[in-house]
């Protein structure tokens, strides 16, 4: 007969469980069902507050750094070292660029929605002050 593999995070769960005996005094009680436990274990997590009835004498929740904190702190110093990085010269040309692309598609848009004439002329001609300029300290 083969044995049938178990999902990971029900192999975690058999692993908590197995370091909370417990938690099977629990079930074998009638007091809960292992479904009930495993969604909350699945929920909450086995550093839980919900848990500490069921640690062994002593035992106390162990706090691991995650993944999602690693990543988060290595995002945050690439986007700062990119930012220290930056020239700004060539920023304020990307703006003015897409500054000049959007003025080019509202008058596009000014000339299907044939509006008034004069209103149009005057804003492409004479595009309104930029509020993207930076200025020097």
């Amino acid at each position: 007969m083969t044995k049938k593999k178990l999902h990971p995070s029900v192999e975690q769960f058999k692993g908590f469980v197995k370091k909370n005996p417990k938690i099977i005094q629990e079930v074998r009680a009638e007091k809960t069902t292992w479904q009930a436990l495993y969604e909350e274990w699945y929920l909450f997590g086995e550093d839980d507050s919900r848990w500490d009835s069921f640690r062994a004498e002593g035992q106390t929740p162990v706090k691991e750094k995650s993944v999602s904190e690693d990543t988060k702190s290595d995002w945050m110093t690439n986007v700062m070292n990119s930012l220290k990085k930056m020239d700004t010269n060539q920023v304020q040309g990307y703006i003015n660029n897409l500054n000049q692309a959007l003025t080019a598609v509202q008058g596009v848009i000014a000339q299907f929605q044939g509006g008034n004439q004069v209103s149009q002329t005057k804003s492409i001609n004479n595009p309104p002050s930029n509020p993207f300029m930076f200025k020097k300290d």
